[in-house]
């Protein structure tokens, strides 16, 4: 803060509006980084109103005797001096995973201080000990719970930057645990508990000898129990189907493998020597590679177009539950 005659002048702003009202007075907004409006009446006294969302309002007085002109020049050059301190804040989102997280805080570029002002946890100003060269930032001490989303707002000095020593203990895990798993029909259907963030769960299907994605459901993200379901695609014979979550180490948590029938009538394809497309004799997943192993075409459906591969050429093809199968393009 700039101390200018008993008023106080933010000296980290960005300056967002100016006007003069029909009672002329100045009235110009600026962000400190908060939403901050000043009010400037042309009186002998000028009133200089600072009101920050979610603080208590203030008011502090000035005496004066200026022209309206002159004031608000004086008043934009002032603002325009001092420039900015203070850098844009770094910011820093996730899930609370009952951990504390880490923060290493460089000397002030002046030498003086630290680089840290303050830290917000969801609007909440902490009581952490940001003048040291490192601390920690103790999320159960503001009451917030394990697996509440987080936004933790660092506001510091100008040409330095703090930094965060563990960004990864406040990143979704995947924790999940399944308390049933089964499918009905052509439905999967789990439920799972103990979710500590929200990561996709993708399920797999195995055909063609490989674990293929069949489709993804966003997690709840929650500890308590919730239930998920996602209509498959099963081809003839024994299925086996799963599903996974992948956090933030690439490390993926299986669940374990659920086998059924579904009763379907086995696919078949024609033509052997396709022109512009083959037919399957019902919906399947298809793939089809060149000689040379690169995967072609991809996709679900009841034919797909082939017009456009290389005439003359062998392809092999997956289909429903069979596997490398050929066919000569005409």
């Amino acid at each position: 803060m700039h101390d200018w005659d008993g008023a106080y002048i933010p000296m980290c702003y960005e300056l967002t509006m100016c006007m003069i009202g029909s009672d002329s007075t100045l009235v110009f907004s600026i962000s400190i980084p908060f939403p901050t409006t000043i009010f400037i009446e042309n009186h002998e006294t000028c009133r200089i109103f600072v009101l920050l969302v979610g603080f208590k309002h203030r008011r502090l007085d000035r005496k004066c005797n200026m022209r309206k002109t002159s004031f608000l020049v004086i008043i934009l050059f002032i603002l325009n001096s001092l420039g900015s301190v203070c850098a844009q804040p770094l910011v820093i989102k996730g899930i609370y995973q009952g951990k504390d997280l880490y923060i290493k805080n460089p000397f002030a570029p002046d030498g003086v201080g630290f680089c840290i002002n303050d830290v917000y946890v969801n609007d909440q100003l902490t009581r952490d000990e940001v003048n040291s060269s490192a601390f920690a930032i103790d999320f159960q001490i503001l009451g917030i719970k394990v697996g509440t989303p987080l936004e933790v707002v660092i506001n510091h000095k100008d040409g330095c930057k703090p930094m965060i020593l563990n960004p990864e203990s406040i990143k979704p895990h995947s924790t999940y645990e399944i308390t049933d798993i089964g499918v009905k029909g052509k439905t999967l259907t789990w439920a799972a508990k103990n979710e500590r963030g929200s990561l996709p769960y993708v399920i797999e299907q195995y055909r063609w000898n490989k674990w293929v994605k069949a489709g993804e459901v966003p997690g709840d993200g929650t500890a308590d129990e919730t239930t998920y379901s996602l209509d498959l695609d099963p081809y003839f014979g024994e299925n086996k189907v799963r599903v996974k979550q992948t956090d933030y180490t690439g490390k993926p948590k299986y669940s374990k493998s659920v086998t059924f029938n579904p009763g379907t009538s086995k696919i078949t394809f024609s033509p052997q020597k396709p022109d512009t497309e083959i037919k399957f004799s019902g919906p399947t997943r298809f793939e089809i590679f060149d000689v040379y192993g690169n995967l072609v075409k991809t996709g679900l459906g009841k034919s797909v177009d082939v017009a456009d591969l290389q005439s003359g050429a062998t392809y092999y093809l997956n289909y429903d539950n069979s596997f490398g199968e050929t066919f000569r393009k005409k």
